[in-house]
């Protein structure tokens, strides 16, 4: 499947790139053209692999690569907080060698950031990358910029924890020596940033004897922006645009794309320039973004003052790529994407919970075109969770899957979730109850208050294969059944029986997820920084060996109702 807007668009209306370009939790993108090739890579916060990575040569199309950091050995996500890990990873090339450079948060709560940045290069993006080595941690958000001169330079916000300071104290930069692979000389500031405040994001670009500094200001929900100065040298000072802002949603309520900001320039081979950046979707006017902080395109001009320039400086949902590119009428349609598990690793578009795919809990193998997922810890675990799932990219899409599961205590647990953290989803799931019955059962978790829709019960025992459906309909999440008795022909609907009960999609949004401080109560304590995601997720609470095998999985984008 194609993880484009023509998911949304449909066959046949891809002339334009279409915004966002890549839909649902795909946030803090860095684009980066290698040749003819363009790639972007976005942040994943407690999810595998990490690092996630996009391919295109259009700017309109994008394929779906998978993730970088995808085993324990450049990544270690145990025990990471709701919407730690990894932040704003920045991918660069120089002399033939990707450069990674990434944020792992560990925490950030109460005014502080335990922020390691780390630095893993290779010659191929498939790899194999380097053990990777560690930075500074004095702030997040690093970038790495690769100087005419043959140096290379590391950025990123400055952090200061002081009561009463400034927490995002400016721009900082110090030399990365590439060939020792470790800092050298001292860090210098080099930008504190406009009136906006909460400065970070740092990008820097030359062009025409002139550095551009891009950062992105005013925290990332709605006053959201991309902030550009400039200076004739590398270490400043730098001045910012008389203009204003290059890019931002804020006083725009009636736009599609709001939250606008955190961006990434790139140049095209043939000069034009472009601006991949943050956007996201509100259900309502300012209202939940269930999907999260997508990735949209805008295209750049520059001013006869040298100052890059967005038309209106707003995000706009088409626009025209570099060069034309074909309609196409007659490929598969990409709203829908089905899952055999016949492949010997999970396909790109599935993401696991805070530990990566390996075979001591999941394994595409053990039986042939099945995935099997062993139950892990509960729904709040942080260290061994079994979460296997793919980012929501609409506002109306459907999860189903066809699963085998025969729970043999109340603490075994298997189904389809709409999922957002540890503290907000929904579940349906097989489990035991304390007759012998294997029970079909739907549960909600809000702001980590739980809730049992007993209403929902239904009877599965002797059934063996069951299939289970999870239904985003706007902001509504319905979950459905179909018992399979016999096996269906291929392409044939089953007997599809909807659970009673409208659950709340919008409690799986980063505005819901927000934990509200009372010394600070202009600031959530801890912030929301994903979006939802539907999934397969199997516990085991008695750690018995438990497991399910799911025989395929469909996605689809569907209309609304």
């Amino acid at each position: 499947m194609t993880s484009t807007a023509e998911a949304e668009a449909g066959p046949g209306t891809v002339g334009l790139i279409h915004n966002p370009v890549l839909p649902g939790f795909n946030p803090d993108p860095c684009i980066l053209r290698v040749g003819p090739d363009y790639y972007i890579a976005t942040s994943t916060f407690e999810w595998y692999p990490g690092v996630r990575v996009h391919h295109s040569t259009d700017l309109v199309h994008w394929r779906p690569l998978g993730g970088i950091l995808t085993e324990r050995r450049l990544l270690d996500l145990t025990g990471a907080a709701d919407s730690a890990g990894v932040w704003a990873p920045d991918l660069s090339y120089v002399d033939g060698v990707f450069h990674l450079v990434y944020t792992d948060v560990a925490s950030f709560d109460g005014g502080y950031w335990d922020s390691q940045n780390y630095l893993v290069t290779a010659t191929d993006l498939a790899g194999p990358w380097s053990d990777p080595i560690a930075l500074h941690a004095r702030g997040f958000d690093p970038s790495l910029f690769h100087d005419a001169d043959g140096t290379s330079w590391l950025l990123s916000m400055t952090a200061d924890w002081r009561p009463g300071r400034n927490r995002f104290a400016g721009i900082q930069i110090q030399r990365y020596d590439r060939a020792a692979r470790e800092l050298a000389g001292p860090d210098r500031l080099i930008f504190t940033g406009t009136s906006a405040g909460l400065t970070e994001a740092p990008r820097l670009y030359r062009k025409d004897g002139w550095y551009y500094l891009l950062t992105a200001e005013g925290g990332t929900s709605w006053p959201h922006q991309v902030t550009v100065a400039r200076s004739r040298t590398l270490l400043g000072p730098y001045e910012t645009a008389p203009h204003g802002p290059l890019l931002s949603s804020a006083g725009h309520p009636d736009l599609v794309l709001q939250k606008a900001g955190h961006g990434s320039l790139v140049s095209t081979p043939d000069g034009q320039w472009y601006l991949a950046h943050l956007v996201a979707r509100p259900y309502a006017p300012l209202g939940p973004c269930v999907l999260g902080r997508e990735t949209a395109i805008q295209r750049v001009t520059w001013d006869p003052s040298g100052w890059p320039r967005i038309d209106g400086a707003i995000a706009a949902e088409t626009v025209p790529p570099p060069r034309p590119v074909p309609v196409v009428t007659d490929r598969p349609d990409p709203r829908t994407d089905h899952d055999d598990f016949d492949l010997p690793a999970l396909r790109p578009d599935w993401s696991t919970l805070r530990r990566p795919a390996t075979p001591d809990w999941l394994q595409l193998t053990a039986r042939a075109s099945h995935l099997r997922v062993y139950g892990g810890q509960s729904p709040v675990g942080r260290q061994r969770p079994s979460l296997v799932a793919r980012r929501a990219t609409a506002k109306h899409c459907v999860l189903e899957a066809t699963m085998e599961f025969h729970p043999r205590t109340f603490r075994q647990l298997a189904g389809v979730t709409a999922y957002y953290n540890t503290r907000n989803w929904h579940y349906a799931y097989l489990t035991l109850d304390d007759h012998g019955r294997r029970m079909l059962e739907v549960m909600s978790c809000d702001t980590g208050r739980r809730t049992q829709h007993t209403h929902c019960r239904v009877d599965a025992t002797g059934i063996d294969r069951i299939r289970l459906r999870v239904h985003l309909d706007g902001p509504t999440v319905r979950f459905a059944y179909a018992f399979e008795t016999r096996r269906l022909p291929a392409g044939a609907d089953p007997d599809w029986r909807r659970l009673p009960a409208d659950l709340d999609a919008t409690i799986l949004s980063d505005e819901h997820a927000a934990r509200r401080s009372g010394d600070e109560p202009d600031e959530p304590e801890a912030w929301g920084f994903t979006g939802a995601f539907v999934g397969l997720w199997v516990q085991d609470l008695g750690a018995d060996g438990a497991f399910a095998d799911f025989d395929s999985a469909t996605y689809r984008i569907v209309q609304p109702g």
